[in-house]
């Protein structure tokens, strides 16, 4: 009976962590049309933009960097509750800003929120998946790319017709309803035994001194800007350089993000049956071609349609990626995969900014094409990727 009851919470638990990776993507999804509005909002320039999201990217990685010690001291589940209560709010305290100093503290406050969100939600997703001893990581990822897909393709329709304020509003009362319902039921950690070397553990972290670890790092790198890229930058070039509004320009990302949602719930699925290196290599040209063709359109809809197709192959390449870097030989799974993620990671939040000064002395079409030649070089690299063929373990979201 007692058993029976310890696996009833551990299921509740893995909905209840399924609920607020769909609250973490729907919050991030929603941020992506909104991304417009700041620009003339604020009258500012791309490269200030770019300087903003910047911003973001600095708050996440600050969290994610405390995060871990946090964890280790208070549990998963304390600190999930509390970085995704107060996370609800981080886009509408940016949609509230009214000038850029206030802007660039709603920035940096909101990528805290979500980066400390995004750790502690995996790390309770590693929890659930022991109790249960089975994988949910890859559908916690479909979850967490369908509430992108929904805040992304609800967001220019909702802010054209409603404004900002309202959309952000909306969007706060949403995600707040399902993290505060959800936090109640998730699972708690056991604490972790004296000089346990988890990830839990209280050891100092070293750099390990297998290099292949940072070329697999460098491949989630490469990624990751890409998919970070479409984020940032897909509905500002949809509507600036392609001449649609803004109501289209949203479906850009929601596209790029719903399709990886189905890909996600499956992705598991293709792994076992093709193996780690084959999926991946597969996977970056099927995003190299997306992004290739996005970048050349002469029109929205096919750019959208490229964008869909880049997220079909980008859906699975990072938790492959994580996965090996996490099963390195030699090292603990936590060093692997803290290099891996830290440097993925980088790659998602800070480029984007790069991104950002680059279209203001060019245009996002040659942007877009030099970041297919990116995901090639991922397609040469995959061999180093092998380590995940014996290991397919759980990622980190992005």
């Amino acid at each position: 009976m007692d058993t029976l009851k310890i696996m009833q919470t551990a299921i509740r638990g893995r909905w209840a962590v399924a609920a607020i990776f769909l609250a973490n993507g729907f919050l991030t999804g929603a941020w992506a049309p909104q991304i417009p509005v700041v620009l003339t909002r604020l009258d500012i320039s791309k490269f200030t933009l770019g300087l903003l999201i910047l911003l973001f990217g600095a708050g996440a990685v600050t969290a994610m960097t405390w995060c871990g010690h946090l964890i280790s001291r208070h549990g998963s589940r304390s600190v999930l509750r509390w970085f995704g209560l107060i996370g609800s709010f981080g886009l509408l305290v940016v949609a509230l800003a009214p000038n850029v100093p206030l802007a660039a503290i709603a920035m940096f406050i909101f990528g805290a929120s979500i980066g400390g969100m995004d750790v502690a939600m995996n790390a309770n997703a590693v929890t659930v998946e022991r109790r249960l001893s089975r994988a949910i990581m890859s559908s916690s990822h479909g979850f967490w790319s369908l509430g992108g897909f929904a805040g992304g393709a609800l967001g220019g329709f909702a802010i054209q017709n409603y404004g900002h304020l309202a959309h952000a509003a909306v969007v706060t009362a949403l995600a707040f309803a399902v993290i505060a319902v959800a936090v109640r039921y998730l699972i708690a950690e056991g604490k972790p035994p004296q000089g346990s070397s988890g990830i839990t553990g209280h050891r100092k972290f070293a750099l390990p001194g297998n290099p292949l670890v940072y070329l697999v790092g460098l491949m989630a790198l490469l990624t990751m800007i890409s998919e970070g890229a479409v984020l940032d930058w897909a509905a500002l070039y949809l509507q600036q350089e392609l001449g649609t509004d803004l109501a289209v320009a949203g479906l850009a990302y929601a596209a790029f993000s719903g399709v990886m949602a189905v890909m996600r719930f499956v992705g598991d699925g293709v792994r076992n049956r093709f193996g780690a290196v084959t999926t991946l290599r597969v996977s970056a040209l099927v995003a190299a071609a997306g992004m290739l063709v996005a970048g050349l359109a002469p029109s929205p809809w096919l750019a959208i349609s490229a964008f869909a197709f880049c997220g079909f192959g980008i859906a699975n390449m990072v938790p492959i990626l994580f996965s090996a870097g996490g099963n390195q030989e030699g090292m603990s799974p936590g060093t692997g995969m803290s290099v891996v993620t830290t440097m993925g990671y980088s790659g998602i939040l800070v480029a984007p900014s790069a991104i950002g000064f680059i279209a203001e002395h060019s245009s996002f079409s040659p942007i877009f094409v030099a970041l297919s030649g990116l995901l090639v070089v991922v397609f040469l690299m995959a061999g180093l990727a092998h380590r995940a063929e014996f290991a397919p373990d759980a990622a980190p979201a992005e």
